[in-house]
């Protein structure tokens, strides 16, 4: 029997990365579900002019997902501020392209600060929250890139990776818990993150929109693993009881290897720039990008 979608009106929910592409979508969407809004950002000023044009209550907070204290300040400042979170976004997330042997070590621990602690520290901080209220729904923005490795982004792929790893073993922690746990997994967005890179055969880009509204319906009737688009989950599922040999013809005929592998420099470099100084203390390198998803 299909299960009543939940209503959304007047619950809180908090995301991180919110200032801009996937996370601000996210925000409006939930806006417009009658959801009370707070977005977190490590580029607060941005953070605070998105939630000013989103209105209705939205609140910005300054966060730092590298650092556990400024996670449980953003949700505490939240809490107070608009009730008790009954949703918390993992969405803040950066990518490096290039190959692998090339990438330097700054950019391979900045991918894992942000894609995988910034996920835990999320996690820790709101399941115990959750948990004593006996409900609450954790969303961690994943990607494609969590269920196969994409050549340009094999640091990238690893973190998503981790976080779809992580949250079902959490889920199965869960599972005497009413506390939900869901994983998004886009391909290629079209946001500054993705900026430059190619598209794959029958897949173009998203929009932050198609992602920001499966995120909603995810929250109405929730699911782990969340594909988006829908079909991309049967993709995956024929995908993955392949042979190595024939999976991996599969993705070069879909040039699924080269999304990020022909990506266009040049766009990539505004994004690129304006991220290395998203953060205070950051050295101001276009090697260390820094970005909401």
């Amino acid at each position: 029997m299909a299960r009543t979608p939940r209503d959304l009106t007047g619950r809180v929910i908090a995301i991180t990365g919110g200032a801009r592409g996937i996370g601000r979508a996210t925000a409006s969407a939930c806006v417009r579900a009658g959801m009370r809004v707070a977005i977190g950002d490590v580029d607060v000023e941005v953070a605070r002019r998105t939630a000013d044009e989103l209105a209705h209550g939205t609140i910005a907070v300054a966060l730092d997902v590298c650092d556990r204290g400024s996670v449980r300040d953003f949700l505490d400042v939240a809490e107070k501020r608009l009730g008790p979170a009954d949703v918390l976004v993992n969405n803040a997330g950066i990518m490096h392209l290039g190959t692998f042997a090339e990438e330097d070590d700054d950019s391979t621990r900045r991918q894992v600060d942000i894609n995988v602690h910034g996920v835990l520290h999320g996690m820790k901080e709101a399941l115990p929250r959750m948990t004593a209220r006996g409900s609450g729904h954790i969303v961690n923005m994943a990607s494609t890139a969590g269920r196969a490795g994409f050549a340009g982004a094999a640091t990238y792929s690893g973190t998503k990776h981790f976080v779809v790893g992580a949250s079902e073993a959490v889920r199965f922690e869960l599972r005497a818990s009413p506390v939900e746990i869901s994983c998004i997994m886009p391909v290629v967005v079209n946001t500054e993150l993705a900026a430059g890179a190619s598209n794959a055969r029958l897949v173009g880009k998203l929009e932050p929109e198609d992602v920001a509204d499966a995120v909603v319906r995810t929250l109405r009737i929730p699911r782990f693993e969340v594909f988006v688009p829908r079909y991309m989950s049967a993709m995956m599922t024929f995908a993955a009881v392949l042979p190595r040999p024939a999976r991996e013809g599969l993705a070069r005929a879909l040039k699924a290897d080269e999304v990020f592998m022909t990506r266009d420099d040049g766009a990539r470099r505004e994004y690129e720039l304006r991220a290395a100084r998203s953060e205070p203390g950051l050295r101001a390198s276009p090697r260390e990008p820094e970005l909401d998803e």
